[in-house]
């Protein structure tokens, strides 16, 4: 690294100035991607919806993030974080101003499922920071990223009502959601020009093949497949739920349709993964250069319970405030951001615990942490003072964030040149979460619904057992043959 000064957040130079506009763009797409959740009972109302079909918009906001998570990893991992982060930016700020105009709900459906490829810029700040800070800073590093960007939903919770009641009239989300998109097509152009994919001298090491990940052993081939098989199934799970509610947007033979071409797509992407790993079938990849799958797997899991389980309480809370404590909209919606308000300290909490305390002690104790707080939500009701529910999912939420930063706290320590993808895969995971929960919540209580997830990170603790502490060093192979060692430890 060029700049080897710690970390001083009062800087802006060096690596300080990659940190903190890198957190404003990932803030700006969490404000863009759940800038309607403040808002629903004013769109409900302007646009006629029924709580199915509002139920249907919060599934559709996170759907594409799924693929788009996988995608945009690979291109990061090949064009660089300073472009694929600024186009990113721009062409999603067109689909958000199509949500602010539109006039039914089938057009507000459309931008709300565009909208969820923003969800995906998460993924290339994640591959940045990696290249600008060593491995005894990139867990606060990566948590200072994750969790003032994620601060963007509790933002948008406690700005946006307030901004459509001063323009005031039925058309007041409107102009509220509309001026995040301006926003983000703007500062789209300041990323572009201000921000560098290295330290200068520093190599940007991409992958040897471009359509698929690495893995380096047969083993792992195999165990890649089947990792990305729920993602394919939650996608079809998706057009299930399309198809098949009372608000349905898909006829049953388009669904068919879809569910063939998901098909399909899995055995085209089974094709790219043999072409790019064909080569483990018959030549051992050296020890050094050798990662484990098993590692991204994990990760992958429990990011499912963490991140998964935020996306889902972020886009029902302040429905869930409302409905049990029957509060207005603005309230609601204030009192809901406390859940992501956390994010400002508890990811870089959980990085900054994950640098110290090491990552797989970290991650356990996080991880109970999150379980129990679910199952303390489960618990709230009307009858609960209305202090201490708050209190409550702001304790759960510290749990859920900081287990997020010690996650992606290890993501960049697997295999420096594959960063992009292997966070976006988990990252991905962390979507297939969420719908799943959001799906889950359309026939469940919500005191069913965060039982559920308490469940699902129950699981994830007993899978940490096999989880490996990174430690040593990783292998990359500069241009001109010679191998770097990187250390992760």
């Amino acid at each position: 690294m060029s700049d080897t000064a710690g970390l001083n957040f009062g800087r802006f130079a060096g690596k300080m100035k990659i940190l903190h506009l890198s957190w404003v763009a990932f803030f700006i797409t969490f404000v863009v991607w759940f800038n309607h959740a403040p808002l629903l009972g004013a769109i409900s109302v302007s646009l006629g919806l029924s709580q199915a079909e509002i139920k249907t918009l919060l599934i559709l906001n996170v759907a594409l993030a799924i693929p788009a998570r996988v995608l945009i990893g690979m291109l990061t991992d090949h064009f660089g974080p300073r472009l694929t982060y600024s186009l990113l930016l721009l062409i999603c700020s067109v689909p958000c101003i199509m949500f602010a105009l539109a006039e039914n709900y089938q057009q507000a459906a459309l931008a709300r499922f565009l909208l969820g490829f923003i969800g995906a810029g998460f993924v290339i700040g994640i591959r940045l920071v990696s290249e600008w800070f060593p491995a005894n800073e990139l867990g606060l590093a990566e948590g200072v990223y994750g969790g003032w960007g994620n601060f963007g939903s509790a933002a948008a919770a406690m700005s946006l009502p307030t901004i459509a009641l001063l323009f005031g009239g039925d058309d007041g989300w409107r102009y509220a959601i509309g001026i995040t998109g301006v926003i983000c097509g703007l500062y789209s152009i300041v990323f572009y020009l201000t921000i560098s994919d290295t330290p200068k001298g520093s190599t940007y090491y991409k992958p040897k093949a471009v359509g698929a990940m690495e893995v380096t052993s047969s083993g792992d081939f195999f165990f890649l497949l089947l990792m990305k098989i729920p993602m394919y199934l939650v996608l079809a799970l998706l057009v299930w739920k399309l198809s098949s509610s009372a608000s349905a947007l898909l006829s049953p033979t388009t669904a068919t349709l879809i569910y063939g071409l998901l098909g399909l797509l899995y055995c085209f992407e089974v094709y790219q993964c043999y072409r790019v790993n064909k080569s483990v079938f018959t030549t051992p990849v050296a020890a050094i250069h050798r990662y484990q799958f098993k590692q991204v797997a994990i990760l992958n899991l429990l990011y499912f319970a963490t991140f998964g389980s935020e996306l889902a309480v972020v886009s029902m809370l302040p429905l869930f405030f409302s409905e049990t404590f029957g509060l207005d909209m603005v309230s609601a919606g204030l009192l809901a951001s406390s859940y992501a308000f956390m994010n400002l300290v508890s990811r870089p909490g959980g990085g900054w615990i994950s640098d110290h305390f090491g990552r797989k002690r970290s991650l356990l104790v996080l991880t109970a942490g999150l379980a129990i707080g679910y199952f303390m939500m489960a618990s709230i009701n009307q009858h609960w003072p209305l202090a201490i529910a708050v209190g409550v999912a702001m304790l759960c939420s510290f749990f859920v964030q900081a287990g997020e930063g010690a996650v992606f706290a290890t993501v960049p320590l697997i295999k420096r040149r594959l960063t992009g993808q292997i966070a976006g895969m988990t990252g991905a995971y962390g979507n297939v979460g969420a719908v799943c929960y959001l799906t889950i919540l359309s026939f469940v209580s919500y005191q069913m619904f965060f039982t559920i997830i308490g469940l699902t990170a129950a699981i994830s603790l007993l899978c940490l057992i096999f989880l490996k502490e990174p430690e040593g060093t990783i292998s990359e192979i500069n241009e001109d043959g010679t191998v770097e060692l990187i250390g992760v430890s």
